[in-house]
């Protein structure tokens, strides 16, 4: 166990802001976090659950106490057709995707690259190219930080939506996930259907591809349009895509004809946020020392120096630029503390 007083959070934000907390702890198993939960008091308090950092934007320092899970490892169960993997909630994400697929546990491939640990695919509900990790979740085991009471969740449990859980509403700072189980199948069927995934293929000459040749192309396609947050400090993708009804669609794809779209439902359209930042003349532009990434309109970016609340404020100039041109109010998918 890891436990330090007036601890540097740089290392454990992707953004590279330089912040401080109160207290850091770190827990190796469902042991130590039940010792860690029961000794906590008054003055430990606000609390603040972080994974990886790569969906956290810090404005200033934190008075209060960061937990960290490293619990890791993971178990198998044969369930039919389908392989149930439970992973430690402390386990790097994309070295989770990385095993499922070199051992023939299906489903995860297009979440391959998406920085961050297992234990925030089940709060944010993390996505990509089409895929949801909730379409896998099978259970969640957490636990309670009022009573330390261990619990055990499924998928319906956590009311998963685009982005959302019932852990970042009202189960927020209620609990620390500890494990994560997912049902994969042992059968490999590709979702190809999303972005640019295709074209990618086409041009390697692949039509039907394995498992590892969608993952690798996915990672070539991330690696291309993200930057390295080594480099310069970001979060992915800052901002969720709007969700809107069928009738704005209509009225905004009389206006723009070209305007990327999916299908939600029959009454809900997805519109890229990207693009629409895009065509607000954002892309590689700079507000002092935070910046929208040149390749991809989504990302924002921390060009040296940049405090939380450098980001902030251009996440406000881009999303009234955006709302003043679409009437389309984005919504920022990191959490800013």
């Amino acid at each position: 166990m890891i436990n330090i007083t007036h601890y540097n959070l740089k290392g454990h934000n992707t953004f590279g802001i330089d912040a401080t907390c109160k207290r850091f702890i770190e827990f190796n198993s469902v042991a130590e976090l039940d010792e860690v939960l029961s000794q906590l008091t008054v003055a430990d308090q606000p609390l603040l659950l972080l994974g990886g950092g790569s969906n956290l934007l810090l404005t200033q320092d934190f008075a209060g106490t960061v937990l960290h899970s490293n619990i890791k490892g993971h178990s198998v169960e044969t369930q039919g057709d389908n392989i149930l993997v439970k992973f430690g909630s402390g386990e790097i994400w994309d070295n989770v995707v990385d095993l499922c697929v070199k051992n023939g546990w299906y489903g995860l491939e297009n979440l391959s690259y998406i920085p961050g640990e297992v234990g925030a695919s089940a709060v944010q509900n993390i996505g990509a190219y089409g895929v949801e990790a909730k379409d896998f979740i099978y259970r969640v085991e957490a636990v309670e930080i009022a009573t330390g009471k261990h619990v055990e969740f499924n998928n319906a449990d956590c009311e998963y939506a685009y982005r959302q859980s019932r852990f970042k509403k009202e189960w927020k700072n209620k609990y620390v996930v500890t494990y994560v189980t997912y049902r994969l199948s042992k059968h490999f069927v590709p979702d190809l259907e999303y972005g640019n995934i295709r074209s990618q293929l086409a041009q390697r000459h692949i039509e039907q591809p394995t498992a590892q040749q969608l993952r690798e192309v996915i990672i070539d396609i991330r690696k291309a349009k993200l930057p390295d947050p080594h480099v310069e400090g970001n979060a992915g993708s800052f901002f969720m895509n709007p969700v809107v009804s069928v009738e704005t669609y209509k009225t905004l794809f009389a206006l723009y004809a070209d305007m990327p779209h999916y299908k939600v439902d029959d009454a809900h359209i997805k519109i890229p946020a990207g693009w629409m930042i895009d065509q607000c003349g954002w892309k590689g532009k700079s507000l002092g020392r935070a910046g929208v990434h040149r390749n991809q309109a989504l990302v924002l970016v921390n060009k040296g120096g940049a405090t939380g609340n450098d980001i902030v404020r251009l996440c406000d100039a881009i999303r009234k630029d955006v709302k003043d041109k679409f009437g389309i109010d984005i919504m920022p998918e990191v959490n800013i503390v």
